[in-house]
């Protein structure tokens, strides 16, 4: 699983998911990507398990990259604790994810087989999810530049 090597802070705030993706919203290394249509927290487990049923779909051809990495801790108290005691220990990891943001890109394999392997993946995920190509997002790109 995925989580960071060393924190700064072991028990993090909750936070928000509030607004759209900022960064990490432009297919940078592969030529397909699959994006975010609505905000969630990813866990580890889920990055992994999208990850393997891309990998499994494209054989042995192409490449994929995970744009997506968990930095925040959820915590969890035991069961049947009574009410205080301070937080919970941490029990998983996850990503903070917003709308338009670039989950996986891929590379080296033609565009059904993409189409395909992404498909997968966004059944092991817990959004709503689109399949793009740099082609597609470099026309829509230039259309808002110009207007």
């Amino acid at each position: 699983m995925l989580m960071p090597k060393r924190v700064k802070r072991r028990r993090v705030h909750r936070g928000r998911m509030k607004g759209v993706a900022q960064r990490g919203n432009e297919i940078t290394y592969g030529e397909y990507g699959l994006v975010a249509m609505e905000p969630a927290w990813i866990t580890s487990n889920q990055i992994e398990a999208a990850r393997i049923a891309m990998t499994r779909s494209i054989k042995r051809g192409g490449k994929v990259w995970i744009k997506i990495f968990p930095h925040k801790p959820v915590t969890q108290k035991p069961a049947e604790t009574r009410m205080g005691a301070g937080k919970g220990s941490p029990e998983y990891w996850v990503a903070v994810v917003k709308p338009g943001r670039i989950l996986f890109e891929l590379a080296g394999v033609p565009k059904d087989k993409a189409m395909e392997a992404m498909r997968l993946a966004m059944h092991k995920l817990p959004i709503k999810c689109k399949f793009v190509s740099r082609q597609e997002m470099e026309e829509k790109g230039g259309e808002a530049n110009e207007s």
